[in-house]
């Protein structure tokens, strides 16, 4: 099922569809990804007035890609029936510290899958 971006609700039909069948947010595409793995990152320090996938607690805090997932629709365009904006999406990981200081477990990490626009390199 295509996925729609006009300000036009979806009808009954359209989500008695949807459910059964799913959708899949990821794009074929051949364009290379901003990063690659092993590269350090920082999270970008956005204040954004509408929805975001950026976790507040990672924003400006430095981590490593460990993965390329692949190319996906963005969903903090989407949520806005705006355009689908299909870009890279990776897991990174962040250190316990990093993320919540020195008194956090300094053997801790959490992985988190961020889009290339909430990615910035350092």
């Amino acid at each position: 099922m295509a996925i729609e971006t006009s300000n036009q609700c979806m009808s009954a039909e359209q989500a008695e569809a949807l459910l059964r069948t799913g959708i899949s947010c990821r794009v074929d595409s051949p364009e290379p990804g901003k990063f690659k793995v092993g590269d350090r990152v920082r999270a970008k320090v956005v204040h954004v007035p509408t929805y975001t996938r950026l976790p507040r607690y990672v924003r400006g805090k430095v981590g490593t890609i460990t993965k390329d997932h692949g190319v996906y629709v963005f969903p903090d365009t989407l949520g806005m029936r705006l355009d689908t904006k299909p870009q890279h999406v990776y897991s990174v990981c962040f250190a316990a510290q990093e993320l919540w200081g020195a008194e956090a477990s300094a053997k801790d990490t959490l992985h988190i899958d961020l889009f290339d626009d909430h990615l910035e390199p350092i």
